[in-house]
């Protein structure tokens, strides 16, 4: 048998990758980009970073700069013109020609300080393909002003380069446009796709024929002028751009994103009106890389509690992906995104001080969600926890307004609604805790305000409101059959003792039933389902409610003594009792609650055979 030796072996021979260009060509020009429309943002951007460069190299050019966007519907073309650096023949070649070469890339790497130079992959050219039938590059470089070349091409495989009259030093590219982009060439087409991505390029855009360019006035935090206005005037200013990139909502107020740290984020978010719910999520960020907006749905940079926050920030640090329509998860990103959340928190701290006209907004448009975002920061806590307020069987209050007997209540759920009309007939307000973030909210609160919290439908939550009493076996015996349904009768004591009973449910035991038909269901992780277990291993799960009786109630110890000297009129009695148990409920959702319907006919049999006696 012959055995292969790696030591004594041939070395194998290196073979280079074969490169299939119309294929690649076809997926770089085609299906890099989510959207046709970000082919105009590339070739601006290649304008824009060409004036930079001139700037850059040929530090005595004194403009003016100039970008200029032209569609032309009868010829179905849109020109892209500028005036920067332009390209010799030789660079035509060498990086217009050439997928994968990024001349900016090479400037910025030799200059790491913020160049302001967006390109970076050498692939934005491609873009026109996707927009264009052919494509034509008339172009004159600063340093050839005598030259000029132009450029044709058809699919960006093949290409010629011919030498023209000189033209003025700068690039125009000329694009033919399929039949599908006529609608491109309007100037008002033109102009809200420009005005969403270029907004923030330093280097004036103008499209068609309009004297004013799409970018006439710096963003807040770059315009000197603005940073000297007295507050309110600075805040009438930063809400007049917010209101360009909010369009769903109206801006409340604005809080400022400075660089700090690792992040170099600046901008400004702010807090949207319109009212929201613990779940909502209407984040919106967009976000700006060196003026070129890269992404207008960056809401994962922003904090998950944040649903009512929108914002416009700019860096220069964040690595886009080679569409630059999405960013890299790297230690940049994860720096912003901390800085964010960061500049959020200080920017309510700081509103609660110095706008509390804004801030009283704030807390009634999106109290539920901050009941939530409080829970995920001390310092938030520590603003709101005497500011949002918590629904309750009397509306929404706050907490402080919810202490009864140096207690806070909470009902974990409002199903059966027995727990909501108890605190009801004691003219106390109790807190629903199947709402969003309550229960957490409370426990904290409690922990702070160094208070009791009582959670009803617990074991341990029961025994603080309900006082157990003794009850002979016969007449409970008696009293669970004519009363109950499905509930664990338990005699006891409480307030007021206008009321004789009330059904509560018993979540433990609730949770145990759950969790032995999520094991039956395979729903429930073995080691999910055995932590579970130890909470609940000595929970009596044959009854889902509790039926408490009030002795200290007349009408219940009117009841108990005529069961004990066997007055027939007790059956009767009982049934009152009983369908007074099930109206009260309000028709709920408990666990085999009885029939509202069946209840209402006893009520009414009961009432007859009472006359009838």
């Amino acid at each position: 048998m012959t055995t292969f030796d790696p030591a004594v072996s041939e070395p194998a021979q290196i073979r280079r990758a074969g490169v299939d260009l119309s294929g690649v060509m076809s997926v770089l020009s085609k299906h890099l980009y989510s959207t046709p429309m970000v082919a105009l943002r590339e070739l601006v951007q290649n304008a824009h970073d060409s004036i930079l460069r001139r700037r850059q190299e040929q530090p005595d050019w004194q403009g003016p700069s100039r970008i200029e966007v032209i569609g032309n519907s009868a010829q179905n073309t849109v020109r892209i013109i500028d005036t920067g650096a332009g390209l010799t023949e030789s660079e035509i070649h060498e990086f217009l020609a050439t997928v994968g070469v990024s001349y900016t890339r090479g400037l910025r790497q030799e200059n790491p300080d913020d160049s302001g130079l967006i390109g970076m992959f050498g692939l934005g050219f491609l873009s026109a393909f996707v927009l264009a039938k052919r494509v034509t590059v008339r172009t004159t470089s600063y340093q050839t002003p005598e030259l000029g070349f132009v450029y044709v091409s058809s699919n960006a495989e093949q290409y010629s380069v011919s030498p023209m009259p000189a033209r003025p030093v700068g690039t125009e590219i000329l694009l033919e446009l399929q039949d599908d982009f006529g609608p491109l060439t309007r100037t008002a087409h033109l102009r809200e796709i420009l005005g969403r991505y270029c907004v923030l390029l330093r280097e004036p855009i103008y499209v068609g024929e309009e004297a004013q360019p799409i970018n006439p006035a710096p963003p807040p935090w770059r315009d000197q002028s603005a940073l000297a206005l007295p507050p309110p005037l600075q805040q009438r200013r930063n809400l007049e751009f917010a209101a360009r990139f909010e369009h769903n909502f109206e801006p409340i107020c604005c809080m400022p994103v400075q660089p700090e740290g690792a992040s170099d984020a600046i901008g400004l978010l702010w807090v949207q009106d319109g009212g929201t719910y613990g779940t909502t999520d209407n984040r919106n960020l967009s976000v700006f890389l060196r003026g070129m907006l890269l992404d207008d749905d960056a809401r994962d940079l922003l904090p998950p509690w944040a649903g009512f926050i929108g914002g416009v920030i700019e860096s220069s640090r964040l690595t886009p992906t080679a569409s630059r329509e999405d960013l890299q998860r790297d230690s940049h990103y994860n720096a912003i995104q901390h800085a964010l959340g960061e500049a959020l928190v200080a920017g309510l701290l700081a509103l609660s001080k110095s706008q509390p006209q804004a801030w009283r907004r704030v807390l009634a448009r999106h109290n539920e969600a901050l009941l939530g975002a409080c829970l995920c920061d001390e310092r938030l806590f520590a603003l709101l926890m005497d500011s949002v307020k918590v629904p309750t069987s009397q509306g929404d209050l706050p907490t402080r307004e919810l202490l009864f007997k140096g207690a806070l209540y909470v009902i974990l759920d409002n199903e059966s609604g027995f727990e909501e009309m108890l605190f009801r007939a004691m003219g106390a307000p109790v807190a629903l805790g199947n709402r969003y973030a309550v229960v957490p909210f409370l426990r904290r609160w409690a922990e702070a305000r160094k208070v009791r919290l009582i959670e009803l439908g617990t074991e341990q939550g029961n025994r603080q409101l309900f006082q157990l009493a003794d009850l002979d076996e016969q007449s409970r015996q008696w009293l669970h059959e004519h009363l109950a349904h499905e509930e664990r009768l338990v005699a006891a004591r409480f307030s007021p003792a206008e009321l004789p009973l009330v059904v509560v449910p018993d979540h433990e035991a609730q949770l145990k039933q759950r969790l032995e038909q999520d094991q039956n269901d395979k729903r429930v992780s073995t080691s999910a389902l055995r932590l579970a277990r130890q909470f609940t291993q000595t929970v009596d799960s044959t009854y889902l409610t509790r039926l408490y009786l009030n002795l200290d109630n007349p009408a219940i110890q009117a009841l108990i003594q005529a069961v004990g000297v066997g007055n027939p009129q007790s059956v009767d009695a009982a049934r009152l009792l009983k369908a007074f148990k099930v109206i009260i409920a309000g028709q709920g959702n408990a666990p085999a609650a009885p029939s509202l319907n069946q209840a209402l006919i006893d009520l009414a049999g009961a009432v007859q055979r009472l006359l009838d006696k």
